[in-house]
């Protein structure tokens, strides 16, 4: 996503006729339309707005050569995309469309801004259409600030590299990789000046897929690059061209938050809780898979579970929670979205670590300072 200031214009007259020939007038200036047949878009920062729901944005701010885009009631297809920009620089723009609040502009009916620590789930979908002769990158950005900001930039971005063609790279440098979908991820981290940035790369491409954004948002979360109580604002997806990029498309995109997870306040001790700890072990290491059940019966909000590390057992990584120190007394954390153990409710984890000496199991377990039982 790159800067893509807009203008909107309001006109006003007594007479129907009038109005009528005024706002396609107000539509043509601000580059701004409904797509019901295709619409194509030529201006700059002209924009359509599909189902709506979501907000397609030609968004061409890195060059003066021409750019448009054909917009479906579904998604967008680049039908010209003149000129070219140095491939170890910035793209040239960032055809897209949208769910939430980009700069002035939010897209209708939308829930975003939402605090990551109210959104239950955030599932999206994608599907692109990809050409040869060009180089780009398909990138899905979410956006997170700590205000509920609805214009300007946000302090972290995340972009999802669903496919690179051409000697293109994210912001900043690698480190490392990670496992977020059920998909291994290449990960970059880095500035461009005036906001971070965390990248996820395909290390071969994607065409469409079904994933929770949320996945995502927590490890931003993780890595120090967002708290729980910041603001996710918008969900975005399109493509960065450097060179070329006709014929690229975005097939179709859906894109729902869902609030109503757990909220600040005093969390609820529960009145009974059920821990299951399963181990699968080999020499010198295991993984653990960890199911916290709530017997109670109101909900536990931002739940903590204590236990102790056998001695001689340190963790070496975790999904689906925070695990930390990584040996004697720790404590398990819940990640963004995954706060509120409903009431009859479970929220499992796990992680793997290594041991020397007799493999055991924790003794015991704590929830919200709440012994628990043991399955």
């Amino acid at each position: 996503m790159r800067p893509t200031p807009r203008q909107t214009h309001a006109r006003q007259s007594l007479l129907p006729t009038l109005i009528t020939v005024l706002a396609s007038l107000t539509m043509l200036l601000s580059g701004t339309a409904q797509a019901h047949a295709d619409t194509t878009i030529c201006e700059q920062y002209g924009t359509a707005t599909i189902q709506n729901r979501y907000v397609v944005q030609n968004n061409r701010w890195g060059t003066s050569a021409t750019q448009c885009i054909s917009v479906s009631d579904s998604g967008f297809r680049i039908t010209q995309a003149d000129g070219a920009v140095p491939t170890n620089g910035a793209p040239k723009s960032y055809p897209s469309l949208f769910n939430g609040c980009h700069y002035t502009r939010c897209s209708p009916g939308t829930s975003l801004p939402a605090r990551i620590d109210t959104v239950s789930a955030a599932p999206s979908s994608i599907s692109y259409g990809y050409v040869d002769n060009a180089t780009y990158n398909a990138s899905y950005d979410i956006w997170l600030d700590p205000t509920p900001r609805t214009d300007g930039v946000n302090q972290t971005e995340i972009m999802i590299w669903f496919n690179r063609v051409g000697p293109i790279q994210p912001i900043g440098s690698p480190v490392g990789t990670a496992s977020v979908g059920g998909r291994t991820w290449e990960v970059w981290s880095g500035s461009n000046g005036a906001n971070d940035v965390l990248s996820f790369v395909a290390p071969s491409a994607i065409s469409s897929w079904s994933f929770d954004v949320m996945d995502f948002v927590d490890q931003a979360v993780v890595r120090g690059l967002a708290r729980s109580d910041w603001h996710l604002t918008s969900v975005q997806a399109g493509f960065e061209p450097w060179q070329g990029g006709a014929g690229l498309a975005v097939n179709s995109f859906s894109s729902t938050v869902s609030t109503g997870g757990s909220t600040p306040g005093d969390p609820a001790d529960p009145a009974a809780c059920t821990v299951s700890y399963t181990a699968t072990v080999w020499s010198g290491g295991f993984t653990a898979n960890v199911t916290v059940g709530n017997n109670g019966p109101v909900p536990v909000e931002d739940w903590r579970l204590d236990f102790t590390q056998p001695s001689g057992q340190r963790i070496t990584s975790a999904w689906n929670a925070t695990v930390a120190p990584d040996s004697g007394a720790v404590t398990a954390r819940p990640l963004a979205h995954t706060k509120r153990i409903a009431a009859g409710g479970s929220q499992s984890f796990g992680f793997q670590g290594t041991y020397t000496g007799a493999f055991a199991k924790p003794a015991g377990f704590t929830l919200n300072g709440t012994a628990c039982a043991t399955a």
